[in-house]
């Protein structure tokens, strides 16, 4: 449905977005995933027609909209700040983009009350916004959005204004509405925030500095980061630098704090320079005696930080700091004290 080849924008020297392709299919729910100033939202001015591309385009159905007006995209876009206005009611903010839009009075009410229930504000048409609880104003920014019944949905960071408590609760509901089937909404969901798009997204790309590095399902992005940068933004800080070395039928990634055996296919050069990733939760607890083969590794305990539902516990191995985690019921040893860590290798994942 949407599709964005090679688009380029530049601010001055600034190269906001730099030939980035991607595509959006009916129904699907896309985040756009990375830190602050990655050129995420300018992508999503570009898409919104707000903002005109250097270079490349931006097509529906394989139709250039280059040189189509915002106004006539038929997209919907909401912001972080909800944008409503303080002078009308909720039904006057929800149906703002019909008026706009040029359709008749008569026929304004049913998409106005059907944008309402399917975010669960049924009956809350003639309440004064400023009233309103901060995920209330998010809903009815939201109804607005969804009463255009737009071809394509793009939320740019629509939960980074509440509390974690509030932003959780909507999240769940975020999830629920989007994949209603009657709804079979594209959506483009814009976030610094990988648990969000983890949570929300069947696909998600992760951008640096105006580039696209990865997009896959979540689960395929975080077990097998593309670059260094990805695996880092997900919190995956135990990297290494490691040789390969075949071992008959195995192939063995040889470290600085020892040799690990893997699943997973190596590249077919294995002389080229590579990175060992140990993602947190692939570590047991082990005896010193298994040391001697591969996937063991010994250290001192630096810190343990309770998360609730789990431990993170940083561990010193030579000079590299690394992090696990164990389930917060795991009898632990205290700081200074030695760990024996035996590695799963299906938490081991080669970065080139």
């Amino acid at each position: 449905m949407l599709e964005i080849r090679s688009a380029s924008k530049s601010f001055g020297p600034l190269r906001a977005v730099d030939g980035v392709s991607l595509t959006v299919n009916a129904g699907e729910i896309v985040a756009l995933l990375g830190p602050s100033g990655c050129g995420k939202s300018t992508l999503l001015m570009l898409i919104a027609g707000l903002e005109t591309p250097d270079s490349g385009e931006v097509l529906w159905a394989g139709q250039s909209l280059n040189d189509v007006p915002t106004h006539r995209r038929n997209f919907g876009l909401m912001f972080q700040d909800y944008a409503l206005f303080p002078h009308k009611n909720v039904a006057g903010n929800v149906s703002f983009g019909l008026r706009m839009q040029g359709v008749p009075p008569l026929e304004i009410d049913r998409p106005v009350r059907e944008a309402l229930e399917r975010v669960g504000l049924s009956g809350l048409e003639g309440r004064d916004v400023n009233t309103l609880s901060g995920g209330e104003q998010q809903r009815v920014a939201l109804a607005r959005a969804l009463a255009l019944r737009p071809r394509l949905l793009m939320l740019d960071e629509p939960l980074g204004a509440l509390d974690r408590a509030l932003r959780t609760q909507l999240l769940d509901d975020l999830r629920a509405l989007l994949r209603q089937p009657a709804l079979h909404q594209a959506t483009l969901y814009v976030t610094h925030d990988q648990e969000e798009a983890f949570a929300l997204a069947d696909r998600v790309a992760v951008m640096r500095a105006g580039r696209i590095e990865q997009v896959g399902a979540p689960a395929e992005v975080y077990a097998r980061p593309a670059s260094r940068f990805v695996a880092e933004f997900l919190g995956l800080t135990n990297i290494l630098p490691a040789k390969l070395e075949h071992r008959g039928p195995a192939t063995v990634a040889v470290t600085e704090i020892g040799e690990f055996g893997l699943n997973s296919h190596p590249p077919a050069d294995i002389t080229r320079p590579i990175h060992l990733l140990i993602r947190p939760e692939g570590a047991v607890l082990t005896s010193n005696l298994q040391l001697q083969t591969s996937n063991f590794i010994e250290g001192r305990l630096v810190e343990t930080s309770f998360r609730g539902s789990h431990n993170i516990v940083r561990v010193r191995v030579r000079e590299y700091g690394l992090t696990f985690e164990f389930p917060a019921a795991q009898p632990l040893p205290g700081p200074g004290e030695t760990l024996s860590l035996q590695i799963s290798s299906d938490a081991l994942h080669l970065i080139e």
